[in-house]
């Protein structure tokens, strides 16, 4: 299976990085392909702003909307009165794919990452009951509408239940390294993510199965359990496609 991992921690020395070496090694024994996406080292820019609209459009965005984000490109009052008159005669269609010319280099790479894998593994320590901020941007950019999901006529109207999943990858597998103990998960923690980030930022976009195995208190267990722990990232690797 042709995998695609993201890790995001900053600190290379970190056992955030040794349970990604783990599960790699676990990967490549077992004749996965695996793309490692190192979001730190590549200098990911997480941060979404108006030069990533262009990645959120398709032919079945609002009319209103796509003639409004050309519009604002527009500098002067004759440029916009010229624009105007020529938006009157373009359909959505039209539109939508000039806009799409304008996507961030960066993004569609990623989106071709994605699209080239059958699987998901995501790698990361949890900061403040989430995601590193470089990861939570990483999805922000990348996961679009167009790309991750797109919206029926009540989506657009504000029903979630309206949201259409895009992804068809097998299996997409979290493993994150945590500060507290894991009573701290089971009193509520673990719910909260799950809500949030598995189901919808995984299972929501129609991956067929999301799994999250977290590897608790790093840094207060001993010795022995962090070996432990390392051997389950290798196994995780190697048994990825295993019920």
């Amino acid at each position: 299976m042709n995998i695609l991992t993201v890790y995001a921690n900053p600190n290379p020395r970190s056992f955030c990085h040794a349970i990604l070496e783990q599960f790699s090694r676990g990967l490549a024994d077992a004749g996965h392909s695996n793309e490692v996406v190192d979001l730190y080292a590549m200098h990911f820019n997480p941060v979404l702003t108006p030069r990533d609209y262009p990645c959120w459009v398709d032919e079945n965005f609002p009319l209103d909307t796509l003639r409004g984000m050309i519009l604002e490109s527009s500098g002067s009052a004759v440029q916009r009165f010229v624009l105007q008159r020529w938006l009157r005669a373009k359909d959505a269609a039209y539109l939508a794919k000039m806009i799409r010319k304008f996507r961030p280099r960066d993004v569609v790479e990623q989106q071709r990452k994605i699209t080239a894998a059958q699987g998901l593994a995501i790698i990361f320590p949890v900061w403040f009951v989430g995601l590193p901020a470089i990861l939570k941007g990483w999805i922000e950019r990348v996961f679009t509408y167009s790309f991750a999901y797109s919206l029926k006529p009540e989506g657009w109207k504000g029903d979630i239940k309206g949201r259409v999943p895009l992804f068809k990858h097998e299996k997409a597998l979290l493993i994150s390294t945590t500060l507290f103990d894991e009573q701290a998960y089971n009193d509520g923690l673990r719910e909260a993510m799950t809500r949030l980030i598995d189901d919808f930022g995984f299972r929501y976009p129609g991956v067929k199965k999301v799994e999250h195995v977290y590897f608790y208190s790093v840094g207060a267990v001993s010795v022995d359990i962090r070996r432990d722990y390392l051997h389950e990232a290798y196994r995780l690797g190697k048994e990825y496609c295993q019920p």
